[in-house]
């Protein structure tokens, strides 16, 4: 099942990625799909803070993962913009960030595609529909379509 959103503005997606974070409990992988400028940084901004980080998030298009600690659940960043196969993939980690028990997003998911398996993948589309509106498509993940009835 998907869900449907609609984003306005940054504060929108903000909220969005809020309401999602309210849902999760640790294990779980965000997908995320979109081009640049679609407001996948500002999701995570969102979801980070609604996990109770408190500091800066960025985009880690040059450091590959960035890591959010210390809220209620750890957040772990990642752009896979430039991986280009399994070695790569690899050499960044991604497959202990999964086993710590927080919550990995990916940016640029479609590039990982063979890695993203399991009950609990979670995918975020972004849409444009006009300079400033998004349409916002989440699907999948157990643990959230159950906490959605």
């Amino acid at each position: 099942m998907s869900h449907i959103f609609t984003s306005y503005s940054p504060e929108d997606t903000m909220s969005i990625a809020s309401s999602l974070a309210a849902r999760l409990s640790g294990g779980e992988v965000i997908a995320m799909r979109g081009g640049l400028g679609m407001g996948k940084t500002c999701f995570i901004t969102g979801l980070a803070k609604a996990l109770g980080f408190s500091g800066e998030v960025t985009s880690p298009t040059f450091a590959i993962v960035n890591e959010y600690i210390g809220g209620r659940l750890n957040l772990f960043h990642f752009d896979a913009y430039r991986i280009t196969g399994w070695d790569d993939l690899y050499s960044t980690g991604y497959f202990e960030y999964l086993d710590a028990g927080g919550v990995v997003a990916v940016e640029w998911s479609e590039n990982i595609q063979g890695a993203l398996i399991g009950e609990n993948v979670i995918t975020v589309e972004f849409e444009r529909l006009s300079e400033n509106e998004r349409k916002i498509t989440i699907t999948g993940g157990v643990k959230y379509e159950n906490t959605c009835n």
